[in-house]
């Protein structure tokens, strides 16, 4: 686990410690004590962080700037290793204290997580968020194997709780195998949900531009709240992540997703999680090469628009 100690070399990008001045940060949340299928997503923040080393200065070559300069790393969170409970009682006031200093990127760890995040951010901000949600999961079992909540639980959670505005959560890449009434339950509510099927050869932002203008219609109508962005590496095809708990053929590649992150990246987000990365079950790096490339390019966008937005 990458400590305090240790960030000039084990830092995502090697950034250092934060400073009260850094505007964007990551942290790691190393826990899967809610995966279903196969564990060590708690290994994603140290593999993801490893993987971000590739990318030497950082200079986005689409929006030709770099988070160097504008990013600290704080390390794992401090969290036990025991019920979901526990985890969400000591994560949600170390986010929530994170969260007041900077615009935050959150490498996961399972899905679960994401819920506990919500919460901070919903506490912090007064109102309740926007979701930009890839996965291949549409996460809105009302119960998760006989359990109240995991990692397939967070978006029916969430909106039971108000946590997000309904109208304005959007699913990308859904495919699992799953009844239809939580396959489509934030359509049910409101949102709306690209599956993986209807995504098939899309990848230019030509091709892809009904989908963004549907994103943007829906936070226009809506005043553009705060958009918080999920992003679950089984989103991806396993040909291009094959290191994730619960892979499912047929997803997105990583054009797809680059494409989506760099065409939105002008909203009005305060916060992203990518969460699901599991190590051991990682072929070559692929799957925390693509999660550092994600996280990269969305804060990337991020310092692009730091005239306009650099903090939730």
């Amino acid at each position: 686990m990458s400590s305090f100690a240790f960030l000039s070399d084990h830092g995502f990008m090697k950034a250092g410690a934060p400073l009260a001045t850094t505007p964007f940060a990551v942290a790691g949340i190393a826990w899967d004590g809610a995966t279903t299928n196969r564990s060590g997503a708690r290994m994603g923040p140290r593999a993801i962080r490893q993987a971000s080393h590739m990318l030497c200065d950082g200079t986005h070559p689409h929006f030709d700037v770099s988070p160097l300069g504008h990013l600290a790393d704080c390390g794992d969170l401090v969290l036990p290793n025991t019920a979901l409970q526990a985890l969400r009682e000591a994560l949600q006031p170390q986010a929530a204290a994170l969260i007041r200093q900077h615009h935050m990127a959150w490498l996961g760890g399972d899905h679960s997580v994401t819920l506990s995040l919500l919460r901070a951010y919903r506490k912090q901000l007064g109102r309740p968020l926007a979701v930009i949600h890839f996965d291949a999961h549409c996460d809105t079992w009302s119960s998760h194997f006989d359990e109240p909540s995991g990692h397939g639980t967070w978006v029916y959670e969430a909106m039971q709780e108000g946590l997000v505005i309904d109208a304005c959560f959007t699913q990308l890449g859904i495919r699992s195998a799953g009844l239809r009434e939580p396959r489509q339950y934030v359509q049910q509510r409101g949102g709306q949900i690209f599956t993986a099927r209807q995504l098939r050869g899309l990848e230019s932002p030509a091709q892809l531009q009904p989908v963004l203008q549907a994103i943007r219609a829906r936070l226009a109508a809506h005043g553009l709240p705060p958009v918080y962005l999920s992003l679950d590496i089984d989103c991806l095809d396993p040909a291009f992540a094959p290191g994730t708990g619960t892979p499912e053929p047929g997803g997105l590649s990583t054009n797809q997703v680059l494409t989506l992150l760099e065409e939105l990246a002008d909203l009005p987000f305060v916060g992203m999680d990518c969460v699901e990365v599991s190590p051991p079950y990682d072929h070559a790096e692929l799957t925390s090469y693509a999660a550092a490339t994600f996280v990269w390019t969305y804060l990337c966008g991020r310092v692009a628009q730091a005239g306009v937005q650099t903090r939730a």
